[in-house]
């Protein structure tokens, strides 16, 4: 059985709508089987499997030129696979040109009609598809209600800021009811304060509504902040899939560790399932293979101690501190070889150049890894 969300937007209540939508509204998985993508002799997209359950918010996250835009577009059906196959849920897309598919997109610019009203804006794909007037303008209305932009309907979009303009895009992407919602850095052109507010809104229309969501950026802390699950992509490759926590306390690379966050490296080679590494003999909670010959360790993980620790503790001279309040960023050089970034929590250690620290990791935030 499945309900259509305009029948059910008159409910009030967030929670209980979302609950409505679960129980009723048949939400859509993506299955990426071989996905590749070729321009002459580069290759941008290179034999990707991956699955998206339904529901999901999704991110594609890497550097620049790693084929996150690329592979959003192929899901769109904006540009055509070299090989390899698209499916939502069980029905396969591949070749389905982009108006057949049923998603909504929303861009890196908002691509609003200067000429139209808020309104008609968002009815405009509506129109496209010859719902009658009267009910077109009653689910637009709808639309914008749920991005907290009802009250604006009338303005046009010069008339907005540019985080009311992000809302309206958004609205006329979720108004078609589409299956899969996709966004291409609907951020970037933001400044930083609406950037976190609207990261708190795509969350919760997303979750409201129910839609599975794939979300491309290159913002590792947007990213982190709202993402259920996240693929990390490296020269049109997948690296790791996961969660935000998954991926930031169990790195499968070195690639993955430095690109998701801060963090420091140090060689080290197994010995009795414990690490030897220029910092001392180092305990983890991660069996090491046979291959390991670095380990990665966050400045967060490393504690500030008053005296050196008996397991896992390793001392070295403050060269530099950074006091930020409620944080401060040590640079410690452990030997003339290492030097260590250290970042203490409420920290007592300010304003002590050349002192010696004693500092500790846990176990479990000793990542083992291979080069």
């Amino acid at each position: 059985m499945k309900l259509r969300k305009s029948k059910i937007n008159f409910l009030k209540d967030a929670h209980i709508k979302r609950r409505v939508l679960l129980l009723f509204r048949l939400m859509t998985s993506i299955h990426l089987r071989g996905l590749t993508k070729n321009f002459g002799e580069t290759t941008a997209v290179n034999a990707i499997d991956l699955d998206i359950e339904d529901g999901d918010l999704f991110f594609l996250l890497g550097p620049s030129g790693c084929g996150k835009t690329t592979l959003l577009r192929m899901l769109a059906g904006f540009i055509e696979p070299t090989a390899g196959s698209v499916r939502f849920g069980e029905l396969e897309v591949t070749h389905t040109p982009p108006n057949k598919r049923n998603t909504g997109m929303v861009f890196q610019s908002y691509a609003l009609w200067p000429h139209m009203s808020v309104v008609e804006n968002v009815a405009y794909g509506l129109k496209i598809r010859k719902i009658p007037a009267v009910e077109r303008q009653k689910q637009a209305l709808q639309a914008l209600e749920v991005v907290q932009m009802g009250h604006l309907s009338n303005r046009k979009p010069n008339e907005l800021s540019g985080g009311q303009q992000q809302r309206v895009a958004l609205a006329r992407a979720i108004v078609v009811e589409p299956d899969v919602l996709l966004l291409d850095e609907p951020l970037s052109n933001l400044d930083a304060k609406l950037r976190l507010e609207m990261r708190c809104e795509i969350r919760r229309i997303c979750s409201t509504l129910g839609i599975t969501t794939v979300y491309v950026t290159h913002d590792q802390k947007e990213a982190l902040s709202i993402a259920d699950k996240m693929a990390i992509l490296k020269d049109g490759e997948v690296h790791q899939v996961g969660t935000p926590s998954e991926i930031y306390r169990s790195p499968n690379s070195t690639f993955v560790a430095e690109f998701i966050g801060e963090t420091n490296f140090v060689t080290a080679s197994t010995r009795d399932n414990r690490l030897e590494t220029s910092l001392g003999l180092l305990e983890c909670i991660s069996k090491p293979s046979t291959t390991t010959s670095i380990c990665s360790i966050r400045p967060e993980a490393i504690i500030v101690q008053s005296s050196p620790a008996s397991t896992n503790g390793f001392s070295g001279t403050c060269v530099e501190t950074i006091y930020l309040g409620e944080v401060a960023q040590h640079q410690v050089k452990i030997t003339d070889d290492i030097v260590l970034r250290v970042t203490e929590v409420n920290p007592s250690h300010v304003g002590k150049i050349g002192d010696v620290m004693h500092l500790f990791v846990d176990p479990k935030d000793v990542v083992p890894l291979s080069k």
